[in-house]
């Protein structure tokens, strides 16, 4: 009994190794999802009253529970019953990021400054609304927070999936459990700290040591350029993690990158550099034209959508 006490002790400690290893893995490839997450979800309190911007918070990251409560057993049975599949959907997600990435910066370069202007008119008047009118607005921000948090959630998990899907169950669950809490509590915990940023700025701005005063002054004006950068963060790390997905999953494509990575490395001088530069830019490059092609079919089919149903004269 002792013995067989201590082969099972044994066994535990070995999946919880590889638990704790793949989760390092899955966290390093859904990172690049991490950026546009908190960007996103960041943006929603956009309109919100400052007192509010919590509870709403709070309610996205409990929406975002029941969203990975839904997602991690349904990707669990995939694997489980459809292995088969799990590719074509790491493959899937991986585009929908390139789409999504290109879709931005062609709405950043391409839309009118009107747009601008309606939206810091709609952020204006969303300061002189009712009670009533507000927590509507509330309502709608918190249902869309959670829609779009389903999107990013699948994701993660598809790509957390994809690192474990050839590991017995035991380590697919502690991986993508630990993922799902991983996440959940590092976006909306950041998100929750990026958004009360500017408060905290303003109340160290009003003290009487000049010390804080400057360091408050400092946080407000840094505010705005941190969710800047962080837009800008998670764009390129959509194209840089999309474009690996999809590269990783033609073999010729993956075995010719690591072949130029491999020609880079060998460059006498600059071979570090280059060897590690040269795979980050073959797939980014892969996700920015995967996007724009994405975007390109896209829009051909809504306009083929709209031509069909105006009404004939």
């Amino acid at each position: 009994m002792a013995s067989s006490l201590l082969l099972l002790l044994d066994d535990i400690a070995t999946i919880l190794d590889d638990v704790s290893v793949m989760t390092k893995v899955a966290a390093k490839k859904t990172a690049g999802v991490l950026g546009d997450d908190l960007a996103l979800n960041a943006e929603q309190v956009s309109g919100v009253r400052a007192d509010r911007e919590l509870p709403v918070v709070w309610a996205v990251a409990k929406g975002s529970v029941r969203n990975k409560l839904i997602l991690v057993p349904a990707a669990l049975a995939i694997s489980a019953f459809l292995p088969w599949a799990v590719t074509p959907l790491l493959m899937m997600g991986g585009l929908f990021l390139c789409y999504e990435g290109f879709e931005k910066v062609a709405h950043k370069l391409l839309h009118p400054p009107q747009e601008d202007a309606a939206h810091r008119a709609a952020l204006l008047a969303a300061l002189v609304r009712s009670r009533e009118e507000l927590l509507a607005v509330e309502k709608d921000k918190i249902r869309g927070a959670i829609r779009t948090d389903f999107i990013l959630s699948a994701e993660i998990i598809v790509i957390a999936l994809g690192t474990v899907a050839d590991r017995e169950l035991a380590v697919q669950v502690g991986v993508l459990t630990g993922i799902a809490a991983l996440m959940t509590v590092g976006v909306y915990g950041l998100v929750a700290g990026i958004v009360k940023l500017d408060d905290l700025g303003l109340r160290m701005s009003r003290m009487a040591n000049a010390a804080l005063k400057a360091t408050g002054r400092g946080i407000l004006r840094a505010a705005p350029w941190l969710m800047k950068a962080l837009a800008v963060a998670g764009t390129a790390a959509m194209f840089l993690v999309g474009g690996g997905i999809l590269t990783h999953g033609i073999r010729a494509v993956a075995d010719w990158i690591h072949n130029a990575a491999v020609d880079a490395a060998a460059i006498p001088g600059a071979g570090a550099v280059l060897g590690a530069l040269t795979p980050m830019l073959a797939n980014a490059l892969a996700g920015i034209l995967a996007g724009g092609l994405a975007v390109l079919v896209v829009t051909l089919v809504r306009r083929r959508r709209r031509v069909l149903v105006m009404p004939t004269r």
